[in-house]
């Protein structure tokens, strides 16, 4: 009973530690952006983006993959004897996840001193990073070993590849005024 209660709440904190990655990084590029605002709409701009971002990121954001981590620990010991390569995989994942997140951190860091190193389009790309991998652990959870590897990964190129050109016709249509 208590395995069902750690799993609902672990798969609870995936989520809002996901949807905190997600938004994130959308208020990276709407700094990046607001930067480029004349006064006084950028400093108010600024501000709030700040203060958003410092909320999100410290009150939800951390706080969620923290807890993740923890709680995604304690399943490991139901594997202690024979890990299934699947869950390597999975745990491969997780680990370029949290690498995700501290460089998100050093990005954070960066625009909280308002330094702007990248551009709203390389960020709107960065953001889909976390997407490819929620898609990939997913089908890794979902379909485990019924999944062929080769396949997987195969899938999985097509999918970051379909997200790339989404991204490109998204710039084109924006730029023309049209969103």
């Amino acid at each position: 009973m208590a395995y069902s209660y750690i799993k609902a709440i672990h798969i609870i904190f995936v989520v809002t530690w996901f949807a905190g990655l997600f938004y994130i990084v959308r208020l990276f590029v709407y700094t990046v952006e607001a930067h480029a605002e004349s006064e006084p709409k950028r400093s108010i701009l600024l501000e709030n983006l700040t203060l958003w971002s410092r909320r999100l990121w410290f009150g939800i954001t951390w706080p969620s993959a923290i807890i993740t981590l923890l709680l995604g620990s304690y399943f490991l010991h139901f594997y202690a004897n024979n890990m299934p390569s699947w869950l390597w995989i999975k745990l491969g994942f997780v680990v370029v996840l949290y690498l995700y997140h501290l460089l998100c951190h050093r990005i954070y860091r960066q625009l909280q001193l308002g330094e702007v190193r990248y551009t709203s389009q390389q960020l709107r790309i960065w953001n889909e990073v976390a997407t490819i991998i929620l898609v990939a652990v997913v089908f890794l959870v979902v379909l485990k070993s019924t999944l062929s590897m080769v396949y997987g990964l195969v899938g999985l190129i097509i999918f970051a590849v379909v997200l790339m050109i989404a991204i490109q016709l998204y710039k084109r249509i924006r730029t023309k005024g049209k969103i």
